[in-house]
């Protein structure tokens, strides 16, 4: 049997997880917590298999929870559980160590799927944070294939350039004349062979 922990702090949600778990008899509820503050208090007591965390909470993050039990005890695994989809959210909290990142519109059986995947050293998602996290794998392989092409200084007026610094900004940036950064605006062009700053920026981004 799995022992489980819940972190959420909307009543109808996390009644809604505990009456969902509770019918299955492969799950226990050991623990149920509507702060990160008092999970990060009593779970390392607990002991849990799993934690199911929501990020947003009322005062520390679902990840403050997250990093701070998975700091004392890697073995126990967390799958996050959230309206969030914003990349930095995702990524700081795998990052930080969740193991599985589900949607709150997510299909009760697949709740459960997720849990079970999870328990057998897998890392459960829901498709669209999985196509976020490919796309920004491809993405930072164009970038790589990018800097390889490029000198470190010309690398970093494409970056610039990439965030809409106009030339004099980036110059003043990178404390160096215009001239230098049309010089080596020119060399990036011809080493990524493009034609303008669009070419040149979806270069960078994998477009």
């Amino acid at each position: 049997m799995l022992t489980i922990c819940i972190i959420e702090d909307i009543p109808e949600i996390n009644e809604g997880l505990v009456d969902l778990l509770e019918k299955d008899h492969r799950f226990s509820i050991i623990g149920n917590f509507t702060t990160a503050e008092k999970a990060m208090l009593e779970i390392p007591q607990l002991m849990p298999d799993i934690v199911i965390s929501d990020i947003n909470l009322p005062d520390k993050s679902g990840i403050d929870a997250l990093k701070y039990i998975k700091n004392l005890f890697p073995q126990i695994q967390f799958i996050m559980f959230t309206i969030y989809e914003d990349s930095d959210q995702v990524f700081d909290a795998l990052k930080s160590g969740a193991s599985g990142y589900i949607l709150k519109n997510t299909t009760p059986n697949k709740i459960i799927e997720s849990i079970i995947e999870l328990s057998e050293g897998g890392s459960p998602m829901s498709p669209s944070i999985a196509r976020k996290v490919i796309n920004t794998f491809n993405s930072n392989l164009s970038s790589k294939k990018v800097e390889n092409l490029l000198t470190h200084r010309e690398f970093e007026v494409l970056e610039l350039l990439s965030k809409g610094f106009l030339y004099k900004e980036i110059a003043d940036q990178l404390s160096i004349s215009i001239s230098t950064v049309k010089r080596h605006i020119n060399h990036i062009y011809e080493k990524l062979q493009v034609q303008n700053k669009t070419e040149a920026v979806n270069k960078l981004y994998g477009k």
